[in-house]
């Protein structure tokens, strides 16, 4: 393990949380991409592609649990770099094949990028807060999420559903304007054409 990168990395997550802490208190990360929040995305996103064209994957064995988790954080957050977030989602397939990490972590980064490019998910990690609640995303297959969320290490569905919660729900208005407005956005870092 190398303590250093490890450090590195939990430093990214906890100024990652903090920024989200101080938007959440105030009520305005809940309305849109946050310019403060983009840069902290962007800033993590260059320091971790540095560490992946070095070391490779920082998995537990090179970043401890904790170390390598942090990092699934930040490429689970990149959300402005669509071929950075892939790489990170290939990276992370072989390492948790390989048991360098816990499944549950290519589950949500894959779940999350199928999302973002308008096709269904495979793990039912990906929710939407509409006016009547929380909702999941489109399941490709809601036959198997059950048995492919069990692979992951993830529980059942419904008892993610059961105790999902989220941001203060948004009237039918302010949510047709979010999702009208992340369309442009998916379309403008080239999510969806």
């Amino acid at each position: 393990m190398l303590p250093h990168l490890r450090q590195q990395l939990l430093a990214m997550r906890a100024h990652d949380e903090d920024v989200r802490a101080q938007l959440a208190a105030d009520g305005s990360l809940f309305d849109g991409y946050h310019h403060r929040m983009a840069q902290v995305h962007r800033d993590n996103a260059e320091a971790l592609r540095a560490i992946i064209q070095e070391h490779g994957w920082p998995d537990e064995g090179l970043a401890g649990v904790d170390g390598a988790e942090a990092a699934w954080l930040v490429a689970q957050h990149a959300i402005g770099e669509p071929a950075f977030m892939r790489l990170c989602r290939r990276l992370l397939d072989d390492a948790s094949r390989d048991g360098q990490v816990p499944r549950w972590q290519y589950a949500y980064i894959d779940d999350r990028i199928r999302v973002f490019e308008g096709k269904p998910q495979r793990f039912g990690t990906q929710f939407d807060i509409k006016p009547d609640g929380v909702a999941l995303h489109e399941l490709e297959d809601a036959s198997l999420v059950d048995a492919r969320r069990q692979e992951a290490g993830l529980g059942p569905l419904a008892a993610a559903l059961a105790k999902s919660t989220g941001a203060p729900l948004p009237s039918a208005e302010e949510h047709s304007a979010k999702q009208a407005a992340a369309l442009v956005w998916r379309r403008s870092v080239g999510w969806a054409s």
